[in-house]
């Protein structure tokens, strides 16, 4: 095996077979994997000789040691370049990694078109009650049909929170139902918001026009609680919130408090706090509610494509070039000296 073989490192979290299948083929990449819950020793065997680490972005299934933090980075120091199996980069300190020469790239916009499908499919759910008429229908006989009577989503304000590749297509998708679509998104100029099908808006204005509210921005310092207490309260009486991006966007209490109070007439909720949500958590007793297991990108077609994408970036990172979904570009002076030092070369 050459002196400068080029090592990729992950755990066995589940992730689209065409990953190693695509690694396993360039003859100057090796890939290996340990088990997440086996011997400590066999991960930091694998992690600590790594130069780039494809990392799960689920945090509430990696284990905190192997979350992309200062003390791996410190254990890692091979460590040229981290991989988010996702778009999300919960499990990846970006700050941390720019500090110490290591390259982030997810796979932003991978599983677009199957988050905007399901944020949709609980849009559907809600607003015409299937989840509760397939429960009633199951288990109950006497009632009438207009128990379950529910609401047109033709002719509604859609308002989408961020508009980037998943939210560009929930527009899309509400332009076919005849819906009119606001958009609030801070890193989006007015015109590009309305080139992505939507009239542009502010926080404030969208909370007071719209019938349906979906969410579909990332989690962080300016977003995190974004929906509570007067958020949900500003919004209109019988509108339902929707969300497929991350928990901590909202706040569960408040939206709790939101239903049960009668002001918002539904929600349908793909992601929480704690995942999964515990049991007896009392968003699940409500019938006007839908939930799913942060299921949004979870198809077999964005599984491959993550999976893919995420294969071919680290082959790219790993012949020195630069890659179409670098997440930190600041880094990659610091990046290009380091492989440099580590593998030879570079097409910087």
């Amino acid at each position: 095996m050459a002196a400068n073989i080029k090592r990729v490192g992950r755990l066995d979290l589940w992730l689209d077979p065409i990953f190693n299948e695509r690694l396993n083929a360039q003859p100057d990449i090796e890939l290996r994997s340990a088990a997440h819950k086996g011997p400590e020793t066999d991960v930091w065997d694998v992690l600590s000789r790594a130069h780039v680490y494809q990392v799960s972005s689920a945090i509430n299934e990696l284990p905190t040691p192997y979350q992309v933090r200062p003390g791996l980075l410190q254990r890692c120091p091979s460590l040229l370049c981290v991989s988010a199996g996702g778009a999300g980069l919960d499990t990846v300190d970006i700050e941390a990694c720019t500090r110490a020469g290591v390259a982030v790239v997810n796979q932003s916009g991978a599983n677009a078109q199957s988050v905007a499908e399901l944020a949709f499919g609980l849009i559907l759910a809600v607003a015409r009650k299937i989840s509760l008429s397939d429960h009633l229908l199951r288990t109950a006989r006497g009632f009438p049909r207009e128990r379950l009577m529910g609401t047109e989503i033709g002719g509604s304000t859609l308002g989408l929170i961020g508009i980037g590749n998943t939210g560009a297509r929930a527009a899309a998708i509400a332009t076919g139902f005849g819906m009119r679509v606001l958009a609030v998104d801070p890193y989006l100029r007015a015109d590009e918001i309305r080139s992505r099908g939507a009239e542009p808006a502010d926080f404030a204005t969208l909370l007071g026009a719209a019938n349906l509210i979906s969410v579909h921005c990332p989690l962080d310092a300016g977003t995190r609680g974004m929906f509570g207490a007067p958020a949900f309260a500003a919004m209109k009486p019988g509108a339902i919130f929707v969300t497929t991006a991350r928990g901590g966007i909202h706040d569960e209490a408040a939206l709790l408090a939101a239903l049960t109070s009668g002001h918002l007439g539904g929600a349908g909720l793909d992601v929480w706090d704690v995942e999964p949500p515990p049991l007896d958590h009392p968003l699940l007793a409500l019938p006007n509610v839908v939930a799913t297991f942060h299921t949004a990108g979870v198809t077999h077609q964005a599984r491959k494509k993550l999976a893919t994408w995420a294969a071919d970036q680290i082959v790219q990172v790993l012949r020195g070039e630069r890659p179409p979904r670098l997440v930190n570009p600041q880094v990659w002076p610091a990046f290009a000296a380091r492989y440099a030092a580590a593998l030879g070369g570079g097409n910087g």
